[in-house]
C-alpha cells in the first residue's frame, strides 16, 4: 500500500460494491472503514455472476486474489425452444462465478477491524472538507469521503436524493440454485459447460454452472444457477411479496421466504411454459427466490464530499450482466482519480467532478441498454 495518504473514507454498504471500493481505495493509500447494516454474514445472498473484465481489473489493482480457476467456464451459448430443441448455438467463451466467491475473496483481503457489521447509517453532516457519518447506534465517524455503496435501497441516496426511487419494470427474476448432482441427467447433459436460454412469449429463462458452496469448481461439486424472468402486475407482485410468515416484503423474497403455494404455482407454470430441461431446474430447486426488476438512475453521484457508487447510483437490468462490473468500474476509476489528484497536487473535489462525469455516462449507457434489452425480451412496449 502507498503511504503518501492519510486520508480516510467511510463506506456505507458491506456487499460487493462496498468491499470493492474499500479494496481499491486501500491500494492507493486511503484508510477505509466499511459499515454494513446487517449484523450477519452476507454470504448467502446472490447467485451467479458473469465474471467481466472490469471486475478482474479492479481486483487485480487492489491485490485481491481469487481461486484458480475463479469460476466455471462455458464455451457456447445455446437457445432452446419449448420442445427442448436447440434452435441456435453460438461460440461465446466466458467465465461464470458466484456472488459468494467474490464476497469471500474481497472480505478476506480486508482487515477485519475495518469491517463493521450491525451499524445502520441514518444521516450525515458536512464539516468543512470533512463528512461526519451518523449511525443508529449513536456512533459518529469523521472522514474525508462518505461513500454510499449500499445498493438499490440505498439509505445514503435516500438522504441525498429522496425523490430518486426504484421504479418497477413490470417483471421479476425468479432465481434458484441446484447442486450439480441433483439435476436429472437429461437436463445436465444439455446444459453442462454452456450458457443456456429458453425464450417464450413474454418470459425468458437462462442457466449456467457456478462454483459450489465451498467455491469448488470440481465437476459434480458445482451448482446450477438459473433465472426465469416473468411478467406480473403490480397487484400480483404485491401478493408475491407477502412472505410465508405473513410479512409484506418491500423489495425481494430471499431464499426460504417464498410461500409454499407460490412455489407450487411456479412449478405448475414451468410445466406449461418450459421445456423439460428448464422445467427440471425449477423442480429441483427447494427454495426459489425472487427479485423484482427495477429501473433507477441518479442524476448526480457527487455531493461535496459524499458520493454514490454502484447500484446506489444506477441500476442496470440484469440482462446486461453488468451490475457488479459497473460497481467495479466505479470503484477502480475512483481510486485512480484520487491517486492522480494526490500525485499532481490537484484537489479531491476536482478529481471527484471528473470521476462523476465519466461514471454518470457509463451508468446512463448501461441502464439504457438494460431497458432496451429487457423490454424487447419481455415484449413490453415503452
Amino acid at each position: 500500500m502507498n503511504s503518501f495518504s492519510g486520508l480516510r473514507a467511510v463506506i456505507i454498504g458491506g456487499s460487493l460494491g462496498g468491499l470493492l471500493t474499500a479494496a481499491t481505495l486501500r491500494a492507493v493509500g486511503w484508510h477505509v472503514d466499511v459499515f454494513e447494516t446487517s449484523p450477519n454474514e452476507l454470504e448467502s445472498r446472490g447467485g451467479g455472476v458473469v465474471l467481466q473484465p472490469d471486475v478482474l481489473e479492479a481486483l487485480h489493482f487492489a491485490g485481491v486474489a481469487l481461486p484458480d480457476p475463479p469460476g466455471v467456464a462455458s464455451g457456447e451459448r445455446i437457445y432452446l425452444d419449448r420442445h427442448d430443441d436447440i434452435v441456435e448455438k453460438l461460440h461465446m467463451p466466458q467465465m461464470q462465478t458466484s456472488w459468494s466467491l467474490l464476497y469471500r475473496a474481497m472480505k478476506n483481503a480486508l482487515p477485519a477491524e475495518h469491517l463493521h457489521a450491525g451499524e445502520a447509517f441514518v444521516n450525515y453532516r458536512a464539516h468543512g472538507e470533512q463528512t461526519i457519518a451518523l449511525f443508529e447506534s449513536s456512533r459518529h465517524e469523521e472522514a474525508d469521503l462518505l461513500i454510499g455503496a449500499d445498493g438499490i435501497r440505498s439509505t445514503v441516496r435516500g438522504r441525498l436524493l429522496p425523490e430518486v426511487v426504484p421504479a418497477y419494470a413490470g417483471y421479476v427474476a425468479w432465481r434458484g440454485l441446484v447442486q450439480e448432482r441433483d439435476l436429472p441427467v437429461h437436463a445436465a447433459d444439455t446444459l453442462r459447460e454452456r450458457f443456456s436460454f429458453q425464450h417464450g412469449d413474454g418470459h425468458s429463462a437462462l442457466s449456467y454452472l457456478i462454483p459450489g458452496d465451498d467455491d469448488s469448481t470440481v465437476a459434480g461439486e458445482r451448482r446450477w444457477n438459473w433465472v426465469w424472468y416473468r411478467k406480473y402486475s403490480r397487484a400480483q407482485l404485491d401478493a408475491l411479496l407477502m412472505d410465508r410468515h405473513g410479512v409484506a416484503r418491500s423489495f425481494s423474497l430471499p431464499p426460504g421466504s417464498t410461500k409454499s403455494a407460490d412455489i407450487a404455482q411456479l412449478r405448475d407454470d414451468a410445466k406449461l411454459m418450459m421445456g423439460s430441461t428448464f422445467r427440471a431446474l425449477v423442480d429441483a430447486t427447494d427454495e426459489p427466490f425472487m427479485q423484482p426488476i427495477v429501473d433507477l438512475r441518479a442524476p448526480q453521484m457527487v455531493f461535496g464530499r459524499a458520493l454514490l457508487l454502484g447500484d446506489a447510483a444506477s441500476v442496470p437490468r440484469p440482462h446486461t450482466a453488468g451490475s457488479t462490473a459497473k460497481a467495479a468500474s466505479n470503484a477502480h476509476a475512483l481510486a485512480l482519480a484520487l491517486r492522480s489528484a494526490q500525485q499532481s497536487g490537484d484537489s479531491i473535489d476536482s478529481a471527484l467532478k471528473r470521476w462523476q462525469t465519466q461514471q454518470l455516462e457509463r451508468g446512463r449507457r448501461m441502464t439504457e441498454l438494460g431497458i432496451s434489452l429487457g423490454n424487447r425480451l419481455m415484449n413490453i412496449a415503452r
